[in-house]
């Protein structure tokens, strides 16, 4: 099984390309700072990750996903290789992003206390009133 579960903070925006070929295809990429449960002194208090996302995930990335942006992400590890341009090998590992999510409130980003008091309409579950069935257009 190759499963891989990440929560972490974007390290800058993403970077979104468009692949070549006859039918293009956009392709993300972007790094996630997540920081490690155990921190010994001297060491770096963050792994640093490479992503990559394909099409709507990379639109959805591209549109909404901005530096220091909490998110989290389940996909897979993805090992490669290429050849730079002096002719070193250089080995690669990815993560391939199946799913990716907010993990925190856009007042949070922004450094806004949580609001008081009962949330704003459209915020919550939707209150549906008792005996509206013939009402709805579905069943």
């Amino acid at each position: 099984m190759n499963k891989v579960i990440l929560m972490g903070r974007l390290t800058r925006d993403p970077d979104i390309r468009i692949s070549a070929g006859e039918k293009g295809m956009a392709v993300g990429r972007y790094t996630l700072a997540v920081d490690r449960k155990y921190k010994r002194e001297g060491d770096a208090t963050a792994d640093f990750i490479s992503c990559v996302c394909f099409d709507k995930k990379a639109e959805f990335a591209e549109k909404y996903f901005r530096q220091g942006t909490r998110i989290a992400v389940s996909g897979r590890i993805q090992t490669g290789s290429y050849v730079n341009r002096e002719g070193k090998k250089v080995y690669t590992t990815d993560i391939v992003v199946e799913e990716q999510e907010f993990a925190e409130s856009r007042r949070a980003q922004e450094g806004q206390p949580p609001a008081e008091g009962p949330a704003p309409a459209g915020d919550g579950p939707l209150d549906i009133p008792d005996n509206i069935d013939e009402e709805l257009p579905f069943r």
